[in-house]
């Protein structure tokens, strides 16, 4: 399957109205039909040598995701810093994440704009976000991120017939029209075999791992091995 970019509709959305909220909604579905907080937990455990003190999010979105992940891993005192173009995160996500002494910090930015700030972490992360992004915007983004932290880890939609099949089939698990639109156009840009690879920069020394997470994703990792796995990050 080549690689195809398309709008997807959320994007275009007004923030917080209703049809909006319930498009973040469905996407904690699809995070739960993915089982993305399972394989993601599974790659910081195996990818950090110990718990972040500062992780950054890129596309956080809601803050959900990383909520959840936040109560299956257990971690406590972590700086968050969640990037998105869009602040929709509720007060009950900001509560849970501050009952685990999670202190959330919320830059309502492009991605690629907030690197340029040179805010250094233990980890920068995302989930179903690159997807977002053309082969030339990534390597720009990557570029960007590999001098600000010692491992990157994405999960990301994976593109093959049976991811496909099943973005068609999300109606089934109570999804609205934007996201059964969205659904189908994430695959459609999503990655397979060693694309995000190619990408990150070639010099550094980094590790890069990059394959599928079955049902439905494609994990990419890159390493920086030269250098302890958790530093202290630089405002």
């Amino acid at each position: 399957m080549t690689r195809r970019l398309e709008p997807e509709l959320l994007d275009a959305m007004t923030p917080c109205g209703p049809d909006e909220i319930r498009s973040w909604r469905d996407l904690r579905r699809i995070n739960r039909a993915m089982f993305q907080v399972q394989i993601m937990r599974r790659l910081f455990r195996q990818y950090l040598a110990r718990p972040p003190r500062r992780i950054i999010e890129l596309g956080g979105g809601d803050g959900n995701f990383m909520l959840r992940l936040a109560r299956a891993l257990q971690w406590r005192d972590v700086e968050y810093i969640l990037v998105d173009r869009q602040n929709v995160v509720d007060e009950e996500t900001a509560n849970g994440l501050g009952e685990r002494n999670w202190r959330l910090q919320i830059f309502a930015e492009d991605a690629s704009e907030f690197l340029k700030r040179g805010m250094t972490a233990d980890l920068i992360t995302a989930n179903l976000f690159l997807h977002h992004f053309s082969e030339d915007a990534l390597s720009d983004l990557f570029a960007s991120a590999s001098a600000l932290a010692p491992v990157l880890v994405a999960c990301e939609p994976r593109r093959n017939p049976v991811a496909l099949a099943a973005s068609h089939c999300v109606a089934l698990i109570g999804c609205n029209a934007v996201t059964r639109h969205d659904a189908v156009v994430s695959v459609r840009a999503g990655f397979q075999g060693r694309e995000l690879s190619a990408l990150w920069p070639a010099s550094g020394g980094w590790e890069l791992h990059e394959y599928a997470a079955p049902p439905f994703s494609h994990c990419f990792i890159a390493v920086r091995p030269s250098i302890a796995n958790v530093h202290e990050p630089r405002v």
